[in-house]
């Protein structure tokens, strides 16, 4: 059996953008997760270790979250990047980056980046 686990609306703030204002003010940020991974065992056992501990994914994200970047495709990919690294029974990964209100002038409520891989 292939599922799903999805986290929508991990929410941050941090520093990401092109402009050195970006970098220096901040703004607020929201990820969104689907995770394609096996959970036969963990519907059988009732066990943690037997699926992902969303606690963890969010601590993976809020890591990658803190480091500055110019572009969001750059931190989608870290991202992406270390949840395969952090867990290697991951089957896929869909995510969604996005940033609220970014400051090109224009009336937006957001800016995103979707990203998807299958392993």
């Amino acid at each position: 059996m292939i599922s799903q686990i999805e986290l929508r609306e991990l929410k941050f703030y941090a520093y990401h953008g092109v402009s050195p204002q970006e970098l220096k003010v901040g703004n607020t940020f929201i990820v969104d997760l689907t995770l394609t991974v096996s959970l036969e065992n963990a519907i059988v056992s009732d066990n943690l270790h037997d699926t992902v501990n969303y606690a963890e994914v969010y601590a993976v994200v809020k890591k990658q979250m803190s480091i500055p970047s110019k572009l969001l495709e750059h931190v989608a990919g870290r991202i992406m990047t270390a949840l395969k690294d952090r867990f290697p029974q991951l089957l896929g990964i869909d995510l969604k980056l996005s940033k609220l209100n970014p400051p090109f002038g224009g009336d937006i409520y957001s800016a995103s980046i979707i990203l998807k891989e299958t392993f």
